[in-house]
């Protein structure tokens, strides 16, 4: 099922992918995001190739300067050795900083959420991440905002570890709409419980 009206355009969901990206944390969001219809885009540092964990070669569609938060529907943030190894990735962050500010989403997993504590994003908004102490480690002031979930939402921003990709597509899934609430809740179920009784309910709503 998707939410949007026939003949409504969207606007793109941006994919920021940079050397070192952790491949499995998004495939769940932008497979199932493209499936209802969402275009995604990626966005690199530079249009230069980069280079994945797995080694994937991927080519940025966009390079970070060209990409406005008012022609994107969602940032996604994915983590990457490079988010604590220095300051390579802090333009993402700050990116993150004026989507948030001109209202669009972002979502963040891994060490991404590094970053964003790093840049002050997380420390007025409930927020999660791997473990508690790992953003502790950035000096940030959001501790008391930390909450112990496989992702969180807090308004525009959802934030995951890195073993949840599964949960964090579920939180982007919901707030683009891209499934309506009993969908998303029976996506989760088949994707990280093999519910069967799950995809019946996909199924029948031809979302399967």
């Amino acid at each position: 099922m998707n939410s949007s009206t026939p003949g409504t355009a969207r606007k793109p969901v941006h994919l920021a992918v940079y050397d070192t990206l952790a491949d499995w944390e998004t495939g769940h969001a932008t497979a199932h995001l493209a499936r209802t219809g969402h275009e995604i885009r990626t966005v690199g540092p530079t249009t230069d190739p980069v280079t994945s964990i797995g080694g994937l070669d991927i080519r940025p569609d966009l390079a970070l300067d060209d990409v406005d938060p008012e022609d994107s529907s969602l940032l996604i943030l994915p983590g990457a050795d490079l988010w604590d190894t220095g300051d390579d990735l802090a333009p993402f962050a700050r990116k993150a900083r004026a989507f948030l500010a001109a209202g669009v989403p972002v979502a963040a997993i891994c060490g991404a959420t590094a970053g964003l504590a790093r840049e002050g994003l997380l420390d007025d908004r409930r927020h999660t991440s791997a473990v508690s102490f790992y953003l502790a480690a950035t000096g940030y002031r959001g501790g008391g905002n930390y909450v112990e979930a496989d992702a969180v939402t807090d308004g525009p921003l959802i934030t995951a570890g890195p073993t949840e990709p599964v949960a964090f597509a579920r939180e982007i899934l919901r707030l683009l709409g891209a499934y309506d609430d009993e969908l998303v809740d029976a996506w989760y179920r088949l994707f990280h419980d093999s519910d069967p009784e799950a995809y019946a309910v996909l199924a029948r709503a031809g979302a399967a």
